[in-house]
């Protein structure tokens, strides 16, 4: 992953759609890049899950502190519910970790050269930890691996700026998102368009 990937992306965008020009020029740079630390990227992913992003970076920064910043699967299994319900976590949240840590301890789950397969074998592999659905995985490709041609069809700020920036009257269905980025031909840096949707949000 580098630059000149994200450029080529860029470019292949703003030829192809105008509404994503019109959001690039005035955006800065996507910045997809890929990340090492995968318990953690997981993890975060799951706290995340119906969150807004402020409580989200709040509990998990309670998270993290009470961890030292290096949770592992072994020191979540060993912490008691009690103790991670002190720092904001549901109950639902707190079981999906503790599958997480489990599956990854026995072994059912590696992350050990997850980058190296394909995105259909990430998601089979990531599906069989509970709490953790197409949404989430979509997430750990694009922001943890840093894959440039992924389309979260069920993310909910990608659809609702698809419909502010495609002057839809109401929030598009998974299958018309497909249709949209299909029609605009933003395969194979759907993850780029995404990030500038999202971008619009902001701006």
């Amino acid at each position: 992953m580098n630059s000149f990937e994200i450029r080529n992306g860029i470019n292949h965008l703003i030829k192809k759609d105008r509404n994503l020009k019109r959001i690039i020029v005035s955006a800065p740079i996507c910045s997809i890049k890929p990340k090492k630390s995968y318990f953690i990227a997981l993890t975060r992913a799951i706290i995340g899950q119906q969150l807004s992003l402020k409580a989200a970076n709040s509990i998990n920064q309670k998270f993290l502190a009470f961890f030292n910043n290096h949770p592992t699967p072994e020191k979540i299994l060993v912490t008691s519910e009690q103790v991670l319900r002190e720092k904001g976590l549901s109950m639902s949240k707190i079981k999906y970790l503790k599958d997480l840590s489990l599956k990854l301890q026995s072994k059912e789950v590696t992350l050990n050269g997850i980058s190296l397969k394909s995105n259909e074998e990430i998601v089979n592999k990531l599906t069989k930890i509970k709490g953790i659905g197409f949404w989430t995985v979509d997430m750990f490709l694009i922001f943890t691996l840093g894959r440039l041609n992924v389309l979260p069809v069920g993310d909910l700020g990608l659809k609702r700026a698809i419909m502010l920036n495609y002057k839809l009257k109401e929030l598009p269905d998974e299958n018309l998102v497909r249709e949209i980025a299909n029609k605009y031909n933003w395969d194979p840096y759907c993850s780029i368009a995404s990030w500038y949707l999202w971008k619009s949000l902001e701006m």
